[in-house]
């Protein structure tokens, strides 16, 4: 069984900074297109950033940018989130997902994305 399972959420004070994992098991997605997005309540899933299969190259959604940082470790089959300088605007329940059939492209789509974890909560208290 396909399984992407988050880790690492939780409560923080604005300005703080929270590191998520995911990590992949069932099967690799070491040459897969990797992303992460957010969810908050009464509001549709949101593109936050994605990694190439290679982790060389990455694209953030304008809100993260300069904040967040998205990285992977192939051989670990785990993908990461740093969030630094957290914001209440930056709570919801953050989402890991996996383009399988897809290498470079950098989509930002939730349609795009096959895999998809349970989530993980992360509340920014103000």
């Amino acid at each position: 069984q396909v399984q992407l399972v988050e880790s690492g959420g939780g409560l923080v004070q604005a300005g703080g900074s929270l590191r998520l994992s995911c990590a992949a098991s069932g099967r690799t997605f070491s040459n897969s297109v990797m992303g992460w997005f957010r969810q908050a309540p009464g509001k549709e899933r949101q593109f936050v950033a994605a990694i190439s299969w290679s982790g060389s190259r990455s694209y953030y959604a304008e809100s993260v940018k300069g904040r967040f940082t998205i990285s992977r470790d192939r051989a670990k089959n785990t993908v990461y989130l740093q969030m630094n300088s957290l914001k209440s605007e930056d709570t919801a329940v953050y989402y890991c997902a996996a383009d399988s059939g897809n290498m470079a492209a950098l989509t930002t789509t939730p349609g795009s994305y096959d895999y998809w974890g349970q989530g993980t909560q992360v509340t920014v208290s103000s």
